[in-house]
C-alpha cells in the first residue's frame, strides 16, 4: 500500500497552466478551499475549470486564473449569485459554457466511464442548446426514435475535492447529508487530489455508503483542518456566513491583500483575527 499524503503546495506543483481542472463540492458547500487558495499563490493560469461553482470559481475568476468555465451555476447559496464571478464574467474575463445541472452530472458520468458522451433529456426545449451551439443531439436507434442531447464527457486533467475524513491510501468519507459528486470528479480526472478535515488510520464501523471516494481514483491526500472554510463542511462546521458576506462585499484587491497574502496558516490566522475584531 502507498502513503499518498501531500501538502497543498505538493498538489499545486503537479498542476500546470492550460489544464482542465475539476473542483468538487456544490456552491458554497464542502469546497476544497485550502487547495484553491494554494492555487491562487501559484503562477498556474489559463485554466479550464469544471465546477458546480461557488467561491472556488469566484476566487479563481477574480485572480484571472480562468480561461474557460464549464458550470451549471456559480452561487454562494445564501447569496444567489457569486459576485466576484459575476464581475469577472461581465468584464469578459473568460469563456463560459453553462449547462443544466443534470447535463453536468451526466457529463461527469460519461467521463468517469470513459465514454465520449451520454444521451440525456435535460436541456431539450431550453436555451441551453442556443447558448451552447456546439452541443449536438442524437436519435435513439430503437423503435422509440426519441431525440436526446448528446452531453459530452467532462474529462479533466486533475480534480480537487474535500471530504470530512480520509486515510493515507486515498479512501475518503463524507459525514454530511449529501455526497455531491466528488466521487465522479475523481473518477473523471486523470489525477485527483483529496483534502480532508482529518486523516484517520481506519474508518472503524463506518457505514459503507459514506466511504465515497476510493483509493484507486486518488493521487494525493492532504490534511487541511478547516480547509473548506468559508464554505460548509457539515457536521464538522457550517458555512461561515459572516465571513462569506465580507468576501462578497469587499473589493477583490482589498480582500486579497488582507486574507490571501500568505500561506494557509496565515489565512486561518487572519480569519480568526477578523472574527475577534468583529465580535
Amino acid at each position: 500500500m502507498t502513503d499518498k499524503t501531500m501538502t497543498p503546495e505538493d498538489v499545486v506543483a503537479r498542476l500546470h497552466s492550460g489544464m482542465t481542472l475539476g473542483i468538487g463540492g456544490w456552491g458554497s458547500r464542502r469546497k476544497p478551499m485550502a487547495l484553491v487558495r494554494a492555487l491562487l499563490r501559484s503562477d498556474v493560469t489559463d485554466l479550464t475549470v469544471v465546477s458546480y461553482g461557488g467561491p472556488d470559481v469566484g476566487l479563481l475568476a477574480a485572480a484571472g486564473k480562468i480561461r474557460k468555465l464549464i458550470t451549471a451555476f456559480v452561487t454562494l447559496d445564501s447569496i444567489p449569485l457569486e459576485p466576484h464571478f459575476r464581475a469577472a464574467r461581465q468584464a469578459g474575463g473568460f469563456e463560459l459554457s453553462e449547462v443544466d445541472e443534470a447535463m453536468f452530472m451526466w457529463g461527469l458520468q460519461a467521463a468517469a466511464n470513459r465514454l465520449p458522451f451520454l444521451p440525456v433529456r435535460a436541456g431539450l426545449g431550453s436555451d441551453v442548446m442556443r447558448v451552447n451551439p456546439d452541443l449536438r443531439t442524437v436519435t435513439s436507434p430503437y423503435e422509440d426514435g426519441e431525440t436526446f442531447v448528446a452531453m459530452p464527457a467532462l474529462r479533466m486533467d486533475a480534480a480537487l475535492v474535500h471530504l470530512n475524513r480520509a486515510d493515507r491510501l486515498g479512501n475518503g468519507q463524507y459525514l454530511g447529508p449529501d455526497p455531491y459528486f466528488d466521487d465522479l470528479f475523481c473518477e473523471a480526472a486523470d489525477h485527483a487530489y483529496l483534502s480532508c478535515e482529518e486523516l484517520v488510520d481506519d474508518f472503524g464501523s463506518a457505514v459503507p455508503q459514506t466511504l465515497l471516494v476510493k483509493r484507486h481514483a486518488v493521487t494525493g491526500v492532504v490534511a487541511t483542518p478547516n480547509g473548506a472554510h468559508f464554505t460548509s463542511c457539515t457536521p464538522d462546521y457550517d458555512r461561515d456566513e459572516a465571513f462569506q458576506k465580507l468576501y462578497a462585499t469587499t473589493p477583490w484587491p482589498e480582500f486579497a491583500a488582507r486574507f490571501l497574502h500568505g500561506d494557509e496558516k496565515s489565512y486561518q490566522s487572519a480569519v480568526q483575527t477578523w472574527h475577534e475584531e468583529n465580535r
